[in-house]
């Protein structure tokens, strides 16, 4: 099993069909270039393969606010549905972890859609809190 950050172009790509599970509007034809351009501003992506198989993938950034100071936030946390409860999504968060760590950063963060329950009982499980509501408005 390796965790590491998506370096080429070709890594990127191996990891859509596990993050298209949780952002299924994504499409595969500009998946590429929305990396790419999030990249530019922070964004990294970041996967667990296991016998060349990504198994995981998360997408995070690192910044910092006058509310929580340096941290890192994690915009997107998916294990492929096929090997869910098999502890990869636990190897990730904890890598998650000890990334921010080691870039200085005092908290970590992540939003969690309110109707994904199994989501929410891996994150309590991981000793985060429930801190605060988020509220958006489509414009």
């Amino acid at each position: 099993m390796l965790i590491q950050l998506t370096e080429s172009d070709s890594q990127i790509l191996e990891c859509f069909p596990v993050l298209a599970q949780l952002r299924p509007h994504l499409k595969q034809e500009n998946f590429l270039e929305q990396v790419q351009r999030q990249k530019q501003s922070g964004y990294q992506l970041s996967f667990l393969e296991r016998d060349g198989q990504v198994l995981a993938v998360a997408g995070f950034c690192i910044s910092e606010c006058l509310a929580w100071g340096r941290f890192l936030y994690v915009y997107d946390l998916v294990v492929d549905e096929a090997v869910r409860s098999e502890g990869y999504g636990q190897n990730l968060f904890e890598w998650l972890m000890e990334f921010a760590k080691n870039h200085d950063c005092q908290q970590l963060h992540l939003d969690s859609g309110v109707q994904r329950f199994d989501a929410h009982r891996f994150y309590l499980r991981q000793r985060m809190n429930i801190a605060s509501h988020h509220f958006s408005l489509n414009l």
